[in-house]
This record gives C-alpha cells, sequence and structure tokens, in this order.
C-alpha cells in the first residue's frame, strides 16, 4: 500500500519533471501523454483506495517514508495520513486534474508555451496531493508553499501581458499576508505541543480546557489554542480568498482557462477548506475561532456574491461565483459542520470546473472574446456545450436533485441548527445569497445561449461546437455535477465515514441534530421544494428570467434607479482601491520617509558622509603639524618626553 500512495503522489511529479525538462525533444504529443497518463493512473489508484474505504475494509494509513532531519526531540520527515478525508480530496484533486489535462490539449493547442504549460499543471496536482496527504505540519506548510508558487506562474502564463504578471504578483502578495498568519500558528503549535505531528498535537489538545495556556498579543490575554486557530484560519483565508484575502482570485482569470477550473475547482482554494476541517480536534476547542469563521464565511459568501450580478466577463462570473461558494464552505466549517463543508468541496468541483471549461468552449468557438454583451444564441451553435452548461447551472443554484442542492442545502441547514455566536448573521447571509447565485448564474446562461446573437459577422460565421477533446471533459464532468449526491450525501454527513477524520464535540454537532430530521435522500429532495433557499432560487431565476429575456427594458430602468449600488459593485466595494491608494500608498509614503530621513540624511549623511567629512576635518587640522622643519619635530620629542617625565613624578610621588 506504501508503493501505492507513493505512486499517486509522484506520478503527476514524474510526468511534470519529463515534460518540463525533455518537451523539447518529446515535442507536444509527448508532453500531454506523459502527464495525463501520469494523472490518470494516480486518479484510478485514488478511485481504488476510496472505494475500498467506502467498503471498510482498508485501515487508517499514518507512517512517515523519509526523516531529512532532528532538532532536538523533534523529528523533521515526510509522511503520508491516509484516512476518508485525504481519500475524498485526492479523488477529487486527480479526476478534475485529469479533466483538465484532457481539455488543455485542444484549448492551449496553438499555445507556443504548450509543453510548459502541461509540466505546470502536472506540478500543481502533485503539489495538492502532498498537501492533503501530509501527515505533519512542516510538509503541509511545504505543499501550501508548493501550491502558492505553481498557480502564480499559471496565472502569470502569458507572461508578456502587462495584466497577467501584474495578477500573478497580486495573488503572490496577498498570500504572503495568509502565510504569515499560517507560519504563525505553525509555530504556535510547535511551542505549546513540542511537536509538528498531526497525531501528537492532536492527541493532547484533547487535554486542553479553558484553564490552557494563554498568550498576550497587545489586546488582552488570549487562549493560546484559539490563538493558534485563528492564525492557521488567517492562512485559509488567504488561499480560500476569504474577505477581506478574497482580491487575487478575480484576477487570476487572466490564466489560461484550464488552470482557473483547476484552481477554483480542486487544488488552491480548497487547500484552506481542506486545513480547517483536518483541525478540526483544535478547532473545536475554540467557540471564539469557530464565530470567527462562521461570520467570514458568511460575508464571503453574501457580498461575493453580489459582485458577480455586475461582471460581464464570463469567467469573472464564474470567479466570483468560486467566491461565494466558498464561502459557504467556510460558513459550514464556523458550524462545526466540517464533512458538509467537505461534501460541498467535492460537489463544486465537479460543477465549477464544468462550468469554467464550458466557459472556456465557449470563448474559444468566439475567438477569445470573453464579454457576455457580446454573444448570445449560442445553444443553436454549440449543443454540448450549451447543456451541460445547464447541468452546471442547476447544480451551481442548488436544484433539487442535482448536487449542489445537497451540500448546499445541508450547508444552511447546519447553519440554522448550530448555536455558536454569529449563528442567525450567517443564516441570514446564507439564504439570501441564494437569491443572488440564481440570479448572476441564469443572467450568463440566459446572455450567453438565449436571447440574440449580439457577435459579429466574423464571428458567427465561424461559430461550431468545440472538439471531442474539449467537449468530453465537460460531458465526463456533467455526471457528477449531477448525480454525486445521490449515494454521497447520507454517509457523508450522517453516517460515520469521516468519523476517523474529523472530530466534533457533541454540543457543537448541527450535523446530529440535522440527522434527527432526515429521512431518505428522496425525502430530503422532495422537502427542499418546500423551503425558503428553493423559493428564492426560483425568485432569482424569474429575475433573471424577466431582466434579460422577456423585459430586458427593465433592466435598463432598474439600473438607473440603481446607479449608487451598481457603482459599488462595479467598483468591487471599494477592496482594490483601498489596497492601492491606502495601504499600498501608506506603504510608499513610509518607504519614502525613510528613505529621504533614513538613508539620505541619518545613514548616508551622518553616519558614511558625517564620518568622512569628520576624518578630513581632523586631519585638516593635523597636518599643521607637519611641517617638514626638523627642529619642529625635535621640539615635540622634548615636549612630549617632559610629559612622560611629569607624568611619572607625579604618579611616584
Amino acid at each position: 500500500m506504501q508503493n501505492t500512495i507513493l505512486a499517486i503522489i509522484l506520478l503527476p511529479l514524474l510526468g511534470a519533471i519529463i515534460s518540463g525538462l525533455f518537451g523539447r525533444w518529446i515535442g507536444r504529443a509527448g508532453a500531454h501523454y506523459v502527464t495525463i497518463i501520469g494523472v490518470a493512473t494516480s486518479c484510478l489508484l485514488s478511485f481504488q483506495i476510496l472505494w475500498q474505504i467506502t467498503n471498510g475494509d482498508f485501515p487508517v494509513i499514518n507512517i512517515q517514508l523519509y526523516e531529512w532531519g532532528r532538532l532536538g526531540n523533534l523529528s523533521l520527515g515526510i509522511g503520508v495520513l491516509l484516512d476518508p478525508l485525504s481519500a475524498v480530496m485526492i479523488s477529487v484533486v486527480t479526476f478534475v486534474s485529469l479533466m483538465v489535462h484532457i481539455y488543455t490539449i485542444g484549448y492551449m493547442k496553438d499555445d507556443p508555451g504548450y509543453q510548459r504549460f502541461f509540466c505546470y499543471i502536472s506540478l500543481f496536482t502533485f503539489s495538492m496531493l502532498t498537501l492533503v496527504l501530509s501527515n505533519n505540519f512542516l510538509q503541509l506548510f511545504f505543499g501550501w508553499e508548493a501550491v502558492g508558487v505553481v498557480s502564480y506562474l499559471l496565472i502569470g502564463f502569458w507572461f508578456k501581458k502587462d495584466s497577467a504578471v501584474f495578477a500573478n504578483l497580486k495573488a503572490f502578495l496577498v498570500n504572503r499576508v495568509g502565510d504569515f498568519g499560517f507560519l504563525l500558528g505553525i509555530a504556535g503549535v510547535l511551542y505549546y505541543f513540542g511537536s509538528l505531528d498531526y497525531q501528537s498535537v492532536f492527541t493532547q489538545a484533547k487535554f486542553i480546557t479553558d484553564g490552557g495556556p494563554v498568550i498576550s498579543v497587545g489586546m488582552g490575554e488570549w487562549s493560546a489554542l484559539t490563538f493558534i486557530c485563528i492564525c492557521l484560519f488567517i492562512g485559509a483565508m488567504g488561499k480560500s480568498a476569504q474577505v477581506p484575502l478574497h482580491v487575487w482570485l478575480p484576477d487570476s482569470m487572466e490564466g489560461p482557462t484550464p488552470i482557473s477550473a483547476l484552481i477554483h475547482a480542486a487544488t488552491m482554494v480548497t487547500a484552506g477548506v481542506f486545513m480547517v476541517a483536518r483541525m478540526s480536534p483544535l478547532f473545536e476547542l475554540s467557540t471564539t475561532a469557530l464565530s470567527f469563521i462562521l461570520v467570514i464565511g458568511a460575508c464571503t459568501a453574501f457580498f461575493m456574491g453580489l459582485l458577480g450580478i455586475v461582471q460581464q466577463d464570463i469567467k469573472r462570473v464564474v470567479a466570483y461565483s468560486t467566491l461565494s461558494q466558498l464561502g459557504y464552505m467556510v460558513a459550514a466549517l464556523g458550524a462545526s459542520a466540517y464533512a458538509a463543508g467537505i461534501f460541498h468541496l467535492m460537489t463544486h468541483a465537479f460543477f465549477k470546473a464544468l462550468l469554467f471549461l464550458a466557459a472556456g468552449s465557449v470563448i474559444v468557438a468566439m475567438h477569445h472574446v470573453q464579454d457576455i454583451r457580446k454573444m448570445g444564441n449560442l445553444r443553436k451553435y454549440m449543443p454540448v456545450t450549451y447543456f451541460t452548461s445547464l447541468i452546471g447551472t442547476l447544480a451551481l443554484v442548488g436544484m433539487p436533485a442535482f448536487a449542489g442542492f445537497y451540500s448546499k442545502d445541508a450547508i444552511i441547514e447546519a447553519v440554522r441548527h448550530t448555536e455558536i455566536a454569529g449563528s442567525s448573521f450567517a443564516y441570514v447571509c446564507l439564504v439570501a445569497g441564494v437569491f443572488f447565485t440564481a440570479l448572476y448564474s441564469f443572467r450568463v446562461f440566459f446572455l450567453v445561449f438565449h436571447t440574440k446573437e449580439r457577435m459579429d459577422d466574423h464571428t458567427r460565421s465561424g461559430l461550431k461546437e468545440s472538439p471531442l477533446v474539449i467537449t468530453l471533459p465537460l460531458i465526463l464532468l456533467a455526471v457528477p455535477s449531477f448525480a454525486i449526491g445521490w449515494n454521497t450525501m447520507e454517509p457523508m454527513l450522517f453516517g460515520d465515514f469521516f468519523k476517523q477524520s474529523i472530530h466534533v464535540l457533541p454540543e457543537h454537532d448541527s450535523l446530529a441534530m440535522m440527522a434527527r430530521e432526515f429521512h431518505g435522500i428522496r425525502a430530503f429532495t422532495l422537502h427542499g421544494m418546500a423551503t425558503l433557499p428553493f423559493y428564492l432560487m426560483v425568485a432569482g431565476f424569474i429575475t433573471a428570467l424577466m431582466l434579460f429575456v422577456i423585459k430586458p427594458e427593465w433592466r435598463t430602468r432598474l439600473v438607473s434607479k440603481l446607479a449608487l449600488p451598481e457603482k459599488i459593485l462595479s467598483n468591487h466595494f471599494y477592496f482594490d482601491a483601498f489596497y492601492q491608494k491606502v495601504l499600498v500608498g501608506l506603504g510608499l509614503l513610509t518607504g519614502k520617509g525613510l528613505w529621504k530621513a533614513g538613508e539620505q540624511r541619518i545613514i548616508d549623511g551622518m553616519m558614511v558622509n558625517g564620518s568622512a567629512k569628520l576624518v578630513n576635518t581632523f586631519a585638516a587640522v593635523i597636518r599643521h603639524i607637519q611641517t617638514g622643519y626638523l627642529y619642529h619635530y625635535a621640539l615635540l620629542m622634548l615636549v612630549g618626553l617632559l610629559a612622560v617625565f611629569l607624568w611619572l613624578y607625579f604618579q611616584v610621588k
């Protein structure tokens, strides 16, 4: 089994190395074959392990593969923790990655960086697998940083575009803020627990009570565990793009569409959600941290969903949708419904990858036009993309019987049942978010595939369905986007599937409260058609239908009356302006002040140039003594000897 796990992790790395170092010799076909074979094999092995775990004949594996260093009693090693949680993650990561690899053959066929792109996405897959299979905090941090580095390379893949360079630098800097908090949290774990091994830390955490260690952070005394959990979650806020560290994710659309799908669906942005679920034994001991997580997730789910309404770029609408859905996942974590958060992570990975790849299919057909105002009636030309997009959209909005319905409604119900501080506010945000999710989702769907054709004649003349290498991944992703929830909801949320991976205190177990009202998947589906979220979803659909299909003139009147809210949304709540003009401006002002006053006046003016001037002045005085006359030197020698004799005389006396 150890060899199987190593194969899952290392095969994508091997493909990345071959395509990256030898891409010139193996050519384009060789680059995509070697990486696809590696990821496909990892995917099949992951499915095999998940099947065995589902059938109950697979033990939890926690082994150290290699010790590369030791600090006193602290072992620094590479290890593997394979349990139901990591099994779900590796299956999702490898399957979505495989679909993206296949899709890339068609999407990037004319790109000069073809081999380099396959190298990067395979390396991205390896980095995420390393992260989710780690059994210690240090290896987790290595995987954490590795996905950050590769995302930087992929967002700026078209490095000759200024916007791409700006976007990857923005992602890099924002994630450094989150990673600083994450590193502080890991340092706190090492300081208070004396270990970086998950099992050791979680075992010790069980014995920590309210009377445990405290830490002073300038705002009074905090529980050390609360401080650690909040610092760890700040890392998750950066990776999983939670308010206010969300600003990098929409700009990541500057990368090619396949990597947008991989980042948003199964790799980088899900790392934070996975990490918090993995650390549930720690987070469960701090209701303060849980409340903080719950409120942040709810704010992200609602306010980022609002921004999707005003976007005109087809990929940016899907990007803000990702932000909103990540908020739902994080809110579930704050409600101690970790299983619901992971369940939504899984379903979301399929339908979000589907929506991104479908958007890419549209972009290819439209000759890389991404403005939805220049599209329309594409269902006539692209039937496969149309029907798969419809499935993805229905899953996203939470239509009963589709995958997104089961996971999103489970999160909303879990938040309703929890008593953690902030739950009422969070519940209102999540329920209201359902309406806006339906509104922006159907807005894009109608403007792209219905309504009148708004493209130019040249684009219209070449419109046709994408080739099979692009549509096949869409079809394969559409299947789980529709059906994955039917057989997985009950064991993952109300069964014991995650009992070896996730720890929840009885008083926090909101899913257990839900289980009392759960009477099977069919009853849950039927009941979902009589709930407030369903009515709000239908209201969002009707609103989009009226404003963008039946009565588009109403939209013009509405926008004119809501000019101020529209301006605020178009400027993304001014987060970017605040960061750029206030924080960056303040940083530049501080740097300029330190440069002028500190470097030029103190360091250069006083210390460097000042010392030189002092030596020069002293030398100018001393040089008058050096006259060159012998009798002057004799006189100085006599004066010196006289001074010595006088000093000795008074010393003896």
